[in-house]
């Protein structure tokens, strides 16, 4: 097992940033966002990212992701009414799966507050299984979120 700790990272790590707002309803009872939230930020962020790039039509799209993997560390606390700032990258991309990480940042911060990743499995819509490739939409919306 491990010993290393994760840590925040810089901005400067992520390829692209999408801003998610926090909402009211987001704080917990100990006042910053629950825990689950920072998962919806995450796909938010990335769903955002894809639609804008117009790889992704949640509605009538043939080609859409699955969440099959999640994962996060929390460095510090964020809140409602705070603005964030979700970093993107790819850290793999196969046939038909991609690994995104995400950082989200206080706005303005220069370290991240939490980071993890969500491995999509893309999918075609009416049967649920893997697509032999990534659509040349997704490939072209990818490349500026890959990094070496």
């Amino acid at each position: 097992m491990s010993t290393d700790r994760p840590s925040p990272e810089p901005r400067s790590a992520y390829a692209c940033f999408v801003p998610v707002p926090t909402r009211w309803m987001d704080n917990d009872l100990y006042g910053h966002l629950n825990n689950v939230v920072y998962y919806s930020l995450f796909d938010t962020a990335v769903n955002r990212y894809l639609i804008d790039q117009g790889a992704l039509d949640i509605h009538h799209g043939a080609v859409i992701g699955l969440v099959v993997e999640t994962h996060c560390n929390f460095f510090a606390s964020l809140a409602f009414p705070q603005q964030v700032e979700a970093g993107l990258r790819v850290a793999r991309r196969g046939r038909s799966s991609v690994r995104y990480d995400i950082a989200l940042f206080a706005e303005g911060e220069a370290m991240s507050a939490a980071a993890g990743h969500f491995v999509h499995v893309y999918v075609d819509r009416g049967t649920r299984r893997p697509v032999a490739e990534l659509p040349p939409a997704y490939q072209l919306a990818l490349r500026p979120l890959e990094r070496s």
